[in-house]
């Protein structure tokens, strides 16, 4: 086989990827990305504001840190909307790649959720996807909201997803223009595929509709970061004294 031959296998291969197809510019070559955190002192905490402070917390065990969510928030929404919301302070971003690990510490039932925001504007309008046990219209989808009620609108989306019991599952969303993707675990082939183009550059979290859970080893890659702070709950990151 020629060496021409084995870069025309290369290229093909790499075109047929939908992950590497979607990627914003800068991925996937080696760069680092433009936000990271892995929790490793609870100072982390400061990089974040919250719904409901109190609920928050930075803990860690012998394999790594995390940021946590427990039950007992207070926060009330200003439309039906998640509840539970911890967003990264001090960057917006347009176009982006986002990974981390995320686990689901309660209980076992149909709406059982992790939740990633993006193109957050302010309480009142931004995106989030809902990752859940079952798809309903309610659940495991993703959402828009716009000043009122969410509202999903995923083209695709599957049955649901097992979150199991202390299991960490890897998760990537990507935002491209108005092409929204989301992967659960399997890097190969996306568990939401999604449209929309309402809300342009925003802010980045994690939490839960109204549940609880875990977020850790997050990387976010995006051309467009840029460094601005969010007004959110109006709150400061760092717990009071």
């Amino acid at each position: 086989m020629t060496l021409v031959s084995l870069l025309l296998i290369t290229v093909t291969g790499l075109a047929s990827d939908p992950v590497l197809q979607n990627r914003v510019p800068g991925v996937g070559g080696g760069e680092p990305p433009a936000y990271a955190q892995t929790f490793t002192t609870a100072a982390a905490r400061k990089e974040f504001v919250f719904s409901d402070p109190k609920v928050w917390k930075v803990a860690a065990d012998e394999k790594g840190g995390w940021l946590a969510h427990v039950p007992g928030q207070k926060y009330k929404t200003p439309q039906r909307s998640p509840h539970n919301i911890g967003i990264i302070a001090d960057w917006t971003f347009g176009d982006f790649v986002l990974e981390c690990e995320m686990l689901q510490t309660g209980k076992e039932y149909g709406h059982r959720d992790q939740c990633i925001f993006f193109g957050f504007q302010d309480t009142r309008r931004f995106y989030y996807v809902h990752i859940a046990t079952k798809a309903d219209p309610n659940a495991h989808n993703v959402f828009l909201v716009n000043k009122k009620p969410r509202k999903s609108f995923a083209k695709k989306t599957t049955k649901g997803i097992d979150w199991g019991s202390a299991k960490w599952h890897k998760v990537r969303v990507e935002r491209k223009g108005k092409d929204i993707r989301v992967w659960f675990d399997d890097m190969k082939t996306p568990i939401m595929l999604a449209e929309d183009g309402t809300h342009g550059r925003g802010w980045i979290g994690f939490g839960s509709f109204d549940d609880e859970g875990r977020v850790r080893d997050i990387k976010i890659w995006s051309d467009s970061a840029k460094q601005e702070r969010t007004k959110a709950f109006a709150t400061d990151a760092a717990p009071k004294k």
